[in-house]
């Protein structure tokens, strides 16, 4: 027996988790939300109305995209995307432990 939980952060709403995560993870090592999308197996206009909706619940702008041409297009994540992906992968990181602990506490001596 195991533990299982989810956690997101909620705006009036489910705002943030670990779907956008890893698709704002992907962008940045790729540079390109095309190439995430691809990687994950999600269609490039859902990837777009994931992180539109995602930036509408949070009120920020998450990619800045580079549109193509000679140089090729792209996309960049955001300084706040950044920011809201260090803390909450820290929050995540935090949470798995307390609730590792707290399993381990309540069942494992059982």
């Amino acid at each position: 027996m195991r533990i299982a939980y989810k956690i997101w952060l909620d705006n009036d709403g489910k705002a943030f988790g670990e779907g956008p995560r890893q698709l704002l993870l992907l962008v940045e090592c790729l540079g390109s939300l095309s190439a995430a999308a691809a990687e994950v197996g999600m269609s490039y206009s859902k990837a777009w109305r994931t992180i539109r909706q995602v930036e509408a619940r949070l009120g920020f702008r998450l990619i800045e995209r580079r549109t193509g041409g000679a140089a090729g297009g792209g996309s960049t994540l955001t300084p706040q995307a950044q920011d809201l992906l260090r803390r909450y992968s820290a929050l995540v990181d935090d949470a798995h432990k307390a609730l590792d602990e707290l399993y381990a506490r309540h069942f494992e001596n059982g």
